[in-house]
């Protein structure tokens, strides 16, 4: 006899790597607990996270709606990965079209709970009209949501002006630092959809599901996430860090000649040794700030491993070289730039890489303390990475490279010197040994498993809306 899922669940991510990954992490815990899981994205989103092995379940389907068409958005795209950050308004717009189509879905699926983004604001109230539970599922830290407060004050646009954020709110009852700086929101300011800000959107989604989900745990935020069932007035549902199992060292994967050429370059380095660096999938630098970056890397002396992304768009043009002339060619006894995309959790597992040089985003983050590995922040600039940037500077797990305040420049003095303490100084000792102790809460499998587990249990318990015969 077929065992009935025990809940309908419909999961809709943002068009964005950093947030249909950890969606799709939910998704599939979610499916293994017994629930039908309905991942809804756009086609090419589905067939991008389907390329990297997955626990496949019976129970995670996957439904593809097409994104339609905006003016202004180029032919075929469907991931902020794949725009310059002045086009991401277009596909807002875009995506926000897709609420026809997802309330067809809803209406003859039986869904019983709608986990989305902030993104798409609409959600509740439609939820809400077709008797279904919705939670908004945030994908960063409990510190971030905080520093953000209450939906009231995002949707009434209390705080507008970039400088408006460089202060801790008001609202904060624990000590913290945690703020951006002026360039940080600037540069943010320039993905917003002015007819809908991404802090209405914030603010409104919020506001209108039954419960907040966001990727946290008390054991690394115990202050923000008692903070925020007060400020945001509704129940708080932490499902831990969602941290990627460890992948084997050792292993390589047949075919994938990408990994044996890297592995290879990093089994000739000692111990802890190299540092990576990986700007994410969206951070985009002038070809200045780039090179006074390479000039840093370059300085500091140390091996390394640099992700270069191959993106499309640098100002609406396609990307050039923008590392400084001979830069791989003087480095190459002790460094390797790699362009495209790599297996950024193999490559951080590897027993030859020491630190990471990160752009911030709260899954690069997570990954890298699973595993003990010390942070250079460099924060990326947009969304929260600021924030982040700040959060684990003050909780010594990592340094991060100081940018001026009001234009972001900064030193390759700088950056080679926080590299090496970091990496190898006496001075960086404490942040090496913090990074190393946070194991115990990012990559504690079981802990990570508690709070899903928890979560899974507290949708079924939900009773507000959901139906109590739609699988009869």
């Amino acid at each position: 006899m077929d065992i009935q899922p025990k809940l309908h669940i419909a999961m809709f991510p943002w068009l964005a790597y950093g947030h249909t990954a950890p969606f799709l992490e939910l998704s599939k815990f979610l499916a293994q607990m017994g629930h039908r899981v309905s991942y809804i994205s756009t086609p090419k989103n589905i067939t991008r996270l389907l390329k990297f092995p997955s626990e496949s379940s019976p129970n995670l389907f996957f439904v593809e709606l097409p994104l339609p068409h905006v003016q202004g958005l180029p032919p075929g795209i469907e991931s902020t990965a794949d725009l310059p950050i002045q086009k991401v308004p277009y596909l807002k717009k875009a995506y926000d079209k897709l609420q026809g189509p997802l309330a067809e879905f809803l209406k003859t699926s039986s869904v019983d709970w709608i986990i989305h983004d902030f993104i798409p604001y609409w959600i509740p109230p439609l939820a809400a009209q077709l008797s279904i539970n919705s939670t908004c599922f945030i994908i960063v830290g409990a510190s971030s949501v905080a520093f953000f407060g209450p939906p009231d004050k995002l949707i009434a646009g209390e705080r507008q002006r970039p400088e408006d954020f460089t202060v801790v709110p008001e609202w904060i009852d624990y000590p913290s630092n945690v703020a951006f700086k002026q360039h940080e929101m600037a540069n943010h300011q320039k993905c917003e959809d002015r007819d809908n800000p991404d802090f209405f959107r914030w603010g409104s989604a919020i506001q209108g599901c039954q419960v907040v989900t966001l990727r946290s745990c008390p054991e690394l935020e115990p202050e923000p996430l008692n903070l925020l069932s007060k400020i945001l007035q509704k129940p708080v549902v932490p499902v831990g860090l969602l941290p990627p199992p460890v992948p084997s060292p050792d292993g390589v994967d047949d075919g994938d000649e990408t990994w044996v050429a890297l592995k290879k370059w990093m089994d000739g380095k000692k111990l802890k040794s190299v540092f990576f660096v990986a700007l994410g999938t969206e951070v985009t630098l002038s070809s200045e700030l780039s090179r006074e970056l390479a000039s840093g890397i370059e300085k500091s002396g140390l091996p390394f491993l640099w992700v270069v992304k191959n993106h499309p768009f640098i100002e609406g043009e396609m990307s050039q070289d923008i590392l400084l002339p001979g830069f791989e060619e003087r480095v190459s006894d002790r460094g390797l730039v790699f362009r495209g995309w790599a297996p950024q959790m193999k490559i951080l597992a590897h027993p030859s890489i020491g630190g990471f040089l990160t752009h911030c985003g709260w899954s690069s983050t997570i990954e890298a303390l699973s595993l003990g590995l010390p942070l250079i922040l460099f924060s990326g600039a947009s969304a929260d990475m600021g924030l982040i940037a700040r959060l684990l500077h003050e909780k010594r797990v990592g340094l991060e490279i100081e940018r001026n305040e009001v234009d972001g420049s900064f030193t390759s003095d700088t950056v080679a010197k926080v590299i090496r303490v970091v990496m190898v100084e006496k001075e960086g000792e404490p942040i090496r040994a913090n990074a190393w102790a946070m194991k115990e809460i990012c990559g504690n499998i079981e802990l990570g498993k508690k709070h899903l587990t928890q979560f899974s249990r507290y949708l079924e318990n939900y009773k507000s809306i959901t139906q109590s015969n739609k699988w009869s």
